[in-house]
């Protein structure tokens, strides 16, 4: 009897506070005017994208938002006039936030048009433009690795961007644009899949002699021995630049294991800066020798017992930095272009042969 009662007087205490007010009464709001087309905004994918991956055939990431002043009904998406989605469910009937993926992107030119109509049936249509490259395919026989600097630091054989430390440019190369070093900049690629044991590496270089050393080319192992000072030199090689005279000479290191060899073409190996000129270098190593060449010609060549490449993961273009510091070997200030490597000891002819097709 005591529950009752309490049910009881519970009830009307409800009923007493809504009749006093406690309680807002629910007041219809009108929609209003539908007076504005919908707005509509396509994060991705970003006007102007260029598209690089191994596969012919890729997917992007499609992501938009559609508001409308009163309620959306319907949005569809189409890619170069076909559609490849439709909405006309949202759970906030003013917004409409739609991120799906579409996984049939071929090579070319591409155009991604989204349409939101409200319920009035105006409408509002975007679009962006973007496009996927077709993959590089190797030019060479051997050839592992390419990047041409044509606007960005992409190696396009495994489709891999590079680890850009400080602010390196670009500048006119000789094919295209070209690296452009500056102070305290360079380049880091994953190099693990370069371990050969016949290993080719060339590019075009024009050098600025200041700062009077650089590091060029750099695939060498840690020295946690030596950590203020790296210089390992047992793993790996290590091209680089140093002043002789009023001359740059190139020099080329390799670590063999236990020891290491040397490739210094003394007067031969030397570029002037007063020529303001592109010079061609690359270098050769296989199971038993050592070249370096520069515009072609044998600069330096020497027999060794082969190079070592425990601990090299990692390939520095344009300085030293980080595992060759020890000898001031750090960034270039020069230009860099036309970067390749090979899984084979190119001979002189073929050395000469793609040095002559990047001048025409």
């Amino acid at each position: 009897m005591k529950a009752i009662k309490n049910i009881f007087i519970a009830c009307c205490c409800i009923a007493i506070s809504c009749t006093d007010g406690y309680i807002d009464e629910i007041t219809p709001v009108e929609q209003g005017t539908d007076a504005e087309a919908p707005e509509v905004v396509i994060t991705s994918p970003v006007d102007g994208a260029l598209i690089r991956v191994v596969e012919d055939v890729t997917s992007i990431t499609v992501d938009l938002e559609v508001t409308d002043d009163i309620e959306i009904q319907t949005v569809l998406v189409e890619l170069d006039g076909e559609e490849i989605a439709s909405f006309d469910t949202f759970p906030d009937y003013r917004r409409g936030l739609k991120q799906f993926e579409y996984g049939e992107v071929t090579n070319g030119p591409h155009t991604l048009t989204v349409t939101a109509t409200d319920v009035s049936g105006k409408s509002t249509t975007e679009s962006v433009s973007f496009e996927k490259i077709e993959p590089y395919q190797p030019q060479y026989d051997g050839e592992v690795f390419y990047v041409p600097f044509d606007g960005d630091y992409m190696e396009l054989v495994a489709i891999q961007q590079a680890d850009v430390n400080g602010s390196p440019g670009f500048a006119e190369g000789i094919s295209g644009q070209a690296y452009a070093g500056a102070s305290n900049a360079y380049l880091i690629y994953d190099a693990e899949r370069l371990h050969n044991e016949e290993f080719s590496a060339m590019f075009w270089y024009k050098v600025n002699p200041d700062p009077d050393r650089a590091g060029l080319l750099v695939m060498g192992p840690p020295d946690p021995a030596n950590p203020d000072a790296m210089n390992n030199r047992t793993k790996g090689f290590r091209l680089f630049r140093e002043a002789a005279g009023g001359m740059q000479r190139i020099k080329l290191n390799v670590g063999t294991g236990d020891g290491e060899s040397w490739f210094d073409g003394g007067a031969a190996a030397d570029l002037n800066p007063a020529d303001d000129a592109w010079a061609h270098i690359a270098f050769t190593i296989s199971p038993t020798e050592g070249t370096v060449f520069i515009n072609g010609e044998v600069v330096s060549q020497g027999t060794f017992p082969g190079i070592d490449w425990e601990g090299t993961d990692l390939l520095s273009v344009g300085s030293g930095a980080p595992s060759f510091t020890g000898w001031g070997h750090l960034a270039t200030s020069s230009l860099i272009d036309e970067l390749r490597i090979f899984h084979k000891t190119l001979t002189q002819e073929e050395i000469n042969a793609i040095r002559e097709a990047s001048l025409r």
